[in-house]
């Protein structure tokens, strides 16, 4: 279950609370169950995935593909496995620590493991959401936040897109609150 954490360290997991609080810029956050069944379960608990194995977790979510698709225009996905045994995997995740957007919806149905969003609100206050296992997040094209696996080191996730080109991030000039840097 997602978890808003404020810049004075309070905390929410009160769903429609942290789905009011999110909407207010934009953001959509839905709770949908991870893939079951055993082998859907092994391959979540796996460290690392093949090509295959993450072509068969997408396929045990092609529903919600189908969904996206025909309701939000999504073309194309695609399975993100961040562990910490990934080559340089401090220098791919510091592209997307520090405030930044994108030109396209950012859009993860997490399935297994759990990061943290943080988000810049229309007065510059900031806050950050955690996200876990269960939880889809679509935050829209042009939405200042910053991405960290912070005390985490593992995540599975179903990327959508209708056009990758604009999931580059673009940074701005804005620092994070003292209390997330």
């Amino acid at each position: 279950m997602a978890r808003i954490i404020l810049d004075d360290g309070t905390e929410t997991t009160e769903l429609s609370k942290i789905q009011q609080r999110l909407a207010r810029i934009g953001i959509t956050l839905q709770s949908w169950p991870a893939p079951a069944g055993e082998r859907a379960q092994t391959l979540l608990d796996q460290k690392a995935l093949t090509d295959d194995e993450k072509a068969e977790l997408l396929k045990s979510v092609d529903n919600r593909f189908e969904e996206l698709k025909r309701d939000k225009g999504y073309q194309t996905r695609d399975m993100i496995v961040i562990h910490e045994d990934i080559p340089n995997v401090a220098e791919m995740l510091a592209k997307f620590d520090r405030i930044h957007y994108h030109t396209d919806d950012e859009v993860r149905y997490i399935l297994a493991g759990r990061g943290y969003f943080g988000f810049v609100e229309p007065d510059g206050k900031q806050f950050m959401l955690e996200v876990v296992a269960g939880d889809y997040i679509n935050v829209p094209a042009k939405t200042e936040h910053w991405f960290e696996l912070l005390d985490s080191t593992r995540i599975k996730a179903v990327r959508y897109f209708i056009d990758t080109s604009g999931w580059t991030p673009v940074y701005t000039e804005r620092a994070m609150a003292d209390s997330f840097a």
